[in-house]
């Protein structure tokens, strides 16, 4: 099933383990270093990262919709 949507609930630590894991999706936000879902992530393609990255995440902030 497609990933219709993937999103970060407030409370990100800035771990950037999600951007180790999926690089192709998140980025650390310059302005107040937490981890953004990238405009250009292309959620089909990269689904199976983004499912790794929302079980590693310690704070449980990444979310994502089938």
């Amino acid at each position: 099933m497609a990933l219709k949507k993937v999103w970060i609930e407030e409370g990100c630590t800035a771990c950037e383990l999600c951007v180790d894991i999926s690089p192709d999706v998140f980025e650390m936000d310059e302005n107040d270093d937490t981890a953004i879902v990238k405009d250009t992530a292309d959620l089909s393609v990269n689904r199976n990262s983004i499912k790794e990255a929302a079980a590693s995440c310690p704070v449980e902030v990444i979310q994502y919709e089938e």
